[in-house]
């Protein structure tokens, strides 16, 4: 049944692809941009754009008039102060909600959480997911939700993992944790199409789930060198970064951030997080609420990830 879906985070790397299979599936999508020159990612993607932020009220109403569902891809991840993220990770989750409040028939909302609100002591950035949750969880009251806790993220349009990919494939895999510390993945491609299930079943009842892709107790970061190495074909040598090479920018990039006012990625807190020994989840909650089960591994979606030297392109096509 093909319905009327507005987008946030459009732009994005998770957005883009979210919008894209929508499109394709039939939806009629609506994509909140920025510009109203929106990158070119975006320009063959069959949707109509709104022109707006989070922030901006007006626009949201514009954006979600008359939707049957809203997909919640938009947040920060960068920046050195609880202010930096609360501004997008909280307060935009609380507007946007209010905005759906206020409806007269609200549409259902699928916002995008993460694994890291799992340890809200961590970081910053990991405070404020569960708190953008927790405004779902307190102040939802006609709006039917679900939260998706996606573990770390991957596949074609992703600018944070692939480089750490093709270091690794030139041999050498830069740990910033311990060795034993263990992970579970997600391509983006069953992220958007798990979405696409919520969308397409009856399901009203509100709560946040993980998910993941399906290898049982994650990976390790020898799993991911071994698997590295075959699609490269060449050994993968781990190399622990010493805690200080990472630490001293990570200081100089919080100090900076909080008193020049930049968002940076590399942070004492984004460090607690990358160094938490385990982020394995599960998605056995979820499977059993939607028609969903994850298809691709993490071999299989670095050979359909371009942009490094493992990508088989006769995969992806």
């Amino acid at each position: 049944m093909q319905q009327i879906i507005a987008v946030t985070g459009a732009t994005g790397f998770i957005g883009r692809t979210v919008c894209r299979r929508l499109a394709e599936a039939g939806h009629r999508v609506r994509m909140l941009v920025r510009s109203a020159m929106p990158p070119p990612a975006l320009q063959d993607i069959r949707a109509v754009q709104v022109t707006g932020s989070l922030e901006d009220i007006r626009s949201l109403e514009k954006l979600v008039d008359g939707v049957d569902v809203v997909v919640h891809c938009a947040g920060t991840v960068r920046g050195a102060t609880r202010e930096q993220f609360d501004r997008v990770n909280v307060a935009g989750v609380r507007r946007l909600l209010r905005v759906l409040e206020s409806m007269n028939t609200p549409p259902r909302l699928l916002s995008l959480s993460s694994l890291a609100a799992r340890e809200p002591r961590l970081s910053h950035y990991a405070a404020s997911k569960q708190q953008g949750e927790q405004v779902l969880v307190n102040e939802a009251h006609r709006v039917a939700w679900i939260a998706l806790r996606p573990p770390a993220v991957y596949g074609p349009g992703d600018r944070e993992l692939l480089p750490l990919f093709r270091a690794m494939a030139k041999g050498f895999a830069p740990v910033p944790g311990p060795l034993t510390a263990r992970f579970s993945m997600l391509y983006v491609d069953d992220l958007a199409a798990a979405i696409q299930a919520w969308l397409d079943s009856d399901q009203a009842a509100s709560g946040v789930y993980s998910i993941e892709d399906g290898r049982s107790g994650g990976y390790d970061w020898p799993a991911v060198a071994a698997i590295v190495g075959k699609l490269c074909e060449r050994q993968v040598h781990m190399l622990q970064v010493p805690p200080w090479l990472l630490g001293i920018p990570a200081w100089l990039n919080g100090l900076g951030g909080r008193l020049l006012g930049y968002a940076p990625m590399l942070t004492p807190e984004k460090l607690r997080e990358l160094r938490h020994p385990d982020w394995v989840c599960d998605s056995v909650a979820l499977m059993a609420r939607i028609d969903w089960q994850p298809r691709i591994q993490l071999e299989e979606g670095l050979r359909s990830t371009p942009g490094w030297p493992g990508y088989r392109a006769e995969l992806a096509a």
